[in-house]
């Protein structure tokens, strides 16, 4: 899998999504050298981040790691993914308005090309050949060299690629659906059996379920505070009985709760790489250990079947 033109170093694709919101300035910087001098290659980002945040427009998670980028004249070590196609409606899949969206980014970005492109989300309203045409543009444009679908079904994702075979269009070659130990029905059986069956790289999104997964909230109290209590509480329920068996499997390997809950992913059919974001260098070095540890046959078992369901 790691023959794929958008994958590259280390098994772990560095979320985006905190820079210019949670990390800023030297501290985003720091996180990405700890990145970059363990062998990280890829950083995932989008053209909505961080829209969510008062003042802010959308962008600034992408002139982060531009600036980045241009002041550590590492551009062409790294494997740079974004996205579009959240910041409206379904207008933002017509070709014209798919380009003009893609020059942003770059300019953002301070780069000439993307290594991987996605569509953020799907429109079912559209016809997928539309959606085809529209990313197919870009690729031809000859500043993408992959494309990638987000929050894509099986459906709508074999029908794209299948539209695209059919027209000698670029067809999606990157899968990023959010998956983890206490949310897996984004990439169930039939995404699982197209991705390997089609040699699509699934990069999940949440790999660590927004932080649910590391451990830290376990109270009332946890879930009352901190950026992203009110994200992570809807997992809660569901996530008891697995924090149980990643408490046991830190126990036998020493290894912290965010590595086992990387480790597995890796170990599911399709995932090369997992998704994660780190707004410290402490953090960041906690993601990082998930590369060093192997966990046995059995501890993956044992995570797979935690979760009710």
């Amino acid at each position: 899998m790691n023959a794929h033109p958008a994958i590259g170093g280390i098994p772990l694709v560095l979320g985006g999504n905190v820079f210019g919101w949670t990390a800023r300035g030297d501290d985003a910087f720091a996180v990405l050298d700890v990145f970059y001098e363990a062998g990280g290659r890829m950083i995932d980002t989008a053209d909505v981040y961080s829209v969510w945040v008062d003042g802010h427009q959308g962008g600034e998670s992408e002139r982060v790691i531009g600036e980045w980028l241009e002041s550590r004249d590492v551009r062409g070590d790294m494997l740079i993914h974004t996205k579009t196609g959240m910041l409206g409606g379904k207008e933002l899949y017509e070709p014209v308005r798919v380009l003009r969206s893609l020059d942003a980014s770059l300019e953002r970005l301070r780069t000439d090309y993307l290594d991987l492109y996605y569509a953020h989300k799907d429109y079912p309203e559209l016809p997928v050949e539309q959606i085809v045409e529209a990313f197919d543009g870009t690729v031809a444009s000859g500043k993408v060299r992959e494309i990638g679908a987000s929050n894509f079904d099986a459906a709508r994702l074999s029908a794209a690629i299948e539209t695209a075979e059919a027209s000698g269009r670029a067809a999606f070659t990157v899968l990023q659906n959010e998956y983890n130990l206490v949310s897996r029905h984004r990439y169930g059986e039939d995404l699982q059996a197209l991705c390997t069956a089609r040699g699509i790289a699934m990069l999940p999104f949440y790999g660590l379920a927004a932080g649910y997964l590391t451990g830290k909230y376990r109270t009332a109290d946890d879930f009352a505070d901190g950026a992203r209590a009110s994200t992570v509480k809807h997992y809660d329920a569901a996530g008891r009985p697995v924090l149980r068996v990643m408490d046991e499997i830190a126990r036998e390997t020493g290894a912290s709760l965010p590595a086992i809950a990387l480790a597995w992913l890796i170990h599911q059919p399709g995932i090369p790489a997992p998704i994660a974001s780190a707004r410290t260098v402490e953090q960041m070095r906690d993601l990082l250990e998930f590369t060093r540890i192997e966990l046995s046959d059995d501890q993956i078992a044992r995570l797979t079947a935690s979760f009710p369901g």
